[in-house]
């Protein structure tokens, strides 16, 4: 039994005689007939009882004809959905963005954008540090992240750059810095700095020390935060001073001044998308598409 003789027996039946249906499937009568014998001798038993008015149907013809409609839905349902999964117009994408990107206008685009022109995929977002990212890139916990890597991409990893920032200085708004900035880091030798933890952000720790090493700066660090977030509300509650990426300005933070210092300028704080290598998937590659649209 064939789908393609299950569609002639569902024509026969639903225009009632086999010139009608020869004419709605575009097949010779005769061949059209030789197919319907074809189909009862498969299934071993009288589908249609012939007579000069046209057909009418036997109980087995009933039920064949009810069970063959199931079958061709069915059928069109499993295609649809197929080619909806190899569109990636269906599935699931897990989504690693680092906290201070979250509020980035591009990033904010790129998930809307992605979810208006793929709606019936599960977009997942964590807000992880760069090191927790790359751990579950690594590991198969995520399928792309949006987050710091050296310009050395790391071995099973593909990656993309997105855009390239830079860091700024961040004081309390009450502080004497917020009136009279200064202009170059030695003013802040004396200055009291929050800091974060080089395990939670590897590359960008590093990246931020060595640039400070080759103007021959060091902080005095006081304070520790978990992230940039909370770098920065410890900052708004008086603790200390930060240097923290300039894309954190996008995250609404009262009792925050930003100040721009052209030392600081000067550090490249690349941001990339990135994903397992040979891990490529329709979704994954909608996505990754999008991307190169709205960052360029």
């Amino acid at each position: 039994m064939e789908f393609r003789q299950l569609e002639y027996f569902i024509a026969v039946v639903e225009t009632g005689s086999i010139s009608a249906a020869s004419r709605r499937v575009h097949v010779a009568q005769p061949a059209l007939t030789r197919q319907m014998r074809l189909l009862e001798d498969n299934v071993g038993t009288q589908l249609l009882d012939r007579h000069a008015r046209g057909i009418r149907l036997t109980v087995a013809g009933r039920a064949l004809y009810s069970e063959a409609t199931r079958l061709l839905d069915e059928r069109a349902d499993i295609k649809a959905r197929l080619l909806a999964l190899g569109s990636g117009q269906t599935g699931k994408l897990s989504l690693g963005v680092t906290v201070t990107h979250l509020w980035l206008p591009e990033v904010a685009k790129l998930m809307g954008g992605y979810r208006g022109r793929y709606p019936q995929v599960a977009l997942d977002v964590f807000p992880l540090l760069s090191g927790p990212q790359l751990e579950r890139l690594q590991q198969g916990g995520l399928d792309a992240g949006i987050l710091y890597l050296d310009e050395y991409t790391p071995q099973g990893i593909e990656a993309r750059l997105l855009q390239r920032d830079h860091l700024l200085l961040a004081v309390p708004d009450t502080s004497r810095w917020a009136c009279s900035p200064p202009t170059c880091l030695a003013a802040l030798a004396e200055a009291e700095f929050v800091w974060g933890y080089r395990s939670i952000s590897p590359v960008y720790y590093d990246r931020v020390v060595a640039h400070f090493s080759r103007l021959n700066f060091e902080p005095r660090v006081v304070q520790y935060g978990a992230d940039n977030l909370t770098i920065l509300s410890m900052v708004a509650a008086g603790l200390g001073v930060a240097i923290v990426p300039a894309a954190s300005r996008c995250h609404p933070m009262p009792g925050i001044c930003f100040i721009e210092l052209e030392e600081l300028t000067t550090c490249d704080m690349p941001l990339w998308l990135a994903w397992r290598e040979g891990e490529g998937s329709p979704v994954l590659d909608n996505f990754i598409q999008m991307a190169v649209e709205i960052f360029r």
